[in-house]
């Protein structure tokens, strides 16, 4: 992935090379024709001043012919032959041992006689200064290049680091930490503009967030009462009235949902909780230790289900942090495995010093959009209250942990890197 400076840079620099390749024909053109003219006026100049020299110096026409030859070898471009009239000057090209030559004949007499004189350039020199041209603008043209990319990097370092500078506020900006970006001042408009409507964003998301964070927590705090009193009084009602099986029934449900109410009623509260950052003390734990002690209540749950467990736990792994947060994590991920293991299932359980996996059979791969979503159950076999897998992932973000899930033959695999 390129960055957006190295984009413009490319098409800059495509359209340059373009210009450079459509500029050499051209530069061929133009420099091919501006020398045919300085030839034509060349060979013009001398064929006039030579003729004119010659009609000067031999007023005899006897003497001409006796030096014509001599003249000739000496000038093997400037060629003096008899004519027989006088004619008008006219051009010609010819081409010798793949050379080019511009040509023109003029006429003269002395001492009443006719001559031409043919006067001829060789034109091969247009091709080395052609060639000369092509190299300086290529050399050029590198240096032009080199010279965008220097200043591209200089520029964009300078010009583009109060975005940068906003662009890793927004990387690390985190809901948890409520802190709103401030705006920080540039000499730029448009930045001031960009980081003025960030504070406002993360501003407004920081209250409503903070706002529901109260929320969740006064809501689960009231109904703590209510919910026990509700409890309590069904429990009497089943031990001292007589009801039908159909009543008792009815009753049990209730007791159930209420059951399952509470329970999500403890859960919000252990989030905010935990995001209040409440649970500050930490301490030096053997994980190797707690894992088992984690594992013990529930062989009833993997005998009644008739698991197979695989158990991998290296001794005297220790990590920092605090005590009841870590059993609720580990807690959490073995109950909800083991809850979700089909009967006669796998369940395997490995701790290494860097990180913690707990794999279970499984038909379908979780939606790993929802997973971790608050009151979103992770499966539709099987009912939840969709906080569980939120109670662990809150728990490895305070600590840095990073927690990640995969689905491979048939089995699932959540993974703690420590």
């Amino acid at each position: 992935m390129k960055k957006l400076l190295s984009r413009s840079l490319t098409v800059f620099s495509l359209y340059a090379f373009f210009v450079l390749l459509c500029s050499i024909p051209v530069y061929y053109f133009i420099v091919d024709n501006i020398w045919q003219r300085e030839i034509q006026e060349h060979n013009k100049l001398f064929a006039t001043a030579t003729s004119n020299n010659i009609i000067r110096l031999y007023q005899n026409g006897n003497t001409l012919q006796r030096d014509i030859n001599t003249w000739n070898l000496l000038q093997p471009h400037a060629i003096i032959r008899p004519a027989a009239t006088l004619k008008a000057d006219s051009l010609y090209q010819r081409i010798e041992n793949h050379s080019r030559f511009q040509g023109l004949i003029t006429w003269f007499a002395v001492d009443g006689k006719a001559y031409s004189l043919a006067v001829e350039t060789n034109q091969d020199e247009t091709h080395d200064t052609m060639m000369a041209i092509t190299l300086a603008t290529i050399v050029f043209f590198l240096l032009l290049l080199a010279g965008f990319i220097i200043l591209n990097r200089w520029v964009s370092g300078w010009l583009w680091q109060p975005f940068y500078h906003s662009l890793e506020k927004v990387t690390d900006f985190d809901l948890n930490d409520r802190k709103p970006i401030l705006p920080e001042k540039t000499d730029i408009e448009e930045f001031d503009a960009l980081n003025e409507s960030l504070h406002k964003l993360t501003m407004n998301n920081v209250m409503i967030y903070q706002q529901q964070r109260e929320f969740t927590e006064n809501a689960a705090y009231e109904l703590q009462t209510p919910l026990a009193i509700v409890e309590s009084r069904l429990d009497l009602l089943l031990q001292y009235q007589p009801l039908t099986a159909e009543q008792s029934d009815l009753v049990e449900d209730a007791v159930k949902a209420l059951m399952r109410v509470t329970h999500i009623s403890r859960n919000l509260l252990l989030l905010t909780k935990i995001e209040n950052d409440e649970f500050v003390f930490s301490e030096i734990i053997d994980l190797s230790t707690l894992i088992a002690e984690s594992t013990d209540p529930l062989i009833d749950l993997f005998s009644f289900k008739e698991l197979f467990i695989n158990q991998q736990i290296q001794a005297d792994v220790v990590v920092e942090g605090n005590r009841i947060l870590l059993e609720i994590l580990f807690n959490n991920l073995l109950l909800n495995a083991a809850k979700y293991t089909p009967e006669e299932g796998i369940l395997n359980i490995r701790l290494a010093p860097h990180y913690f996996r707990i794999s279970n059979s499984g038909t379908e791969a979780l939606d790993q959009d929802k997973l971790f979503r608050r009151f979103v159950t992770v499966s539709r076999q099987t009912g939840g209250s969709g906080l569980g897998l939120t109670l662990v992932k809150q728990i490895c973000h305070r600590y840095r942990w990073r927690i990640t899930y995969g689905f491979q033959e048939q089995m699932h695999h959540f993974t703690i890197h420590f």
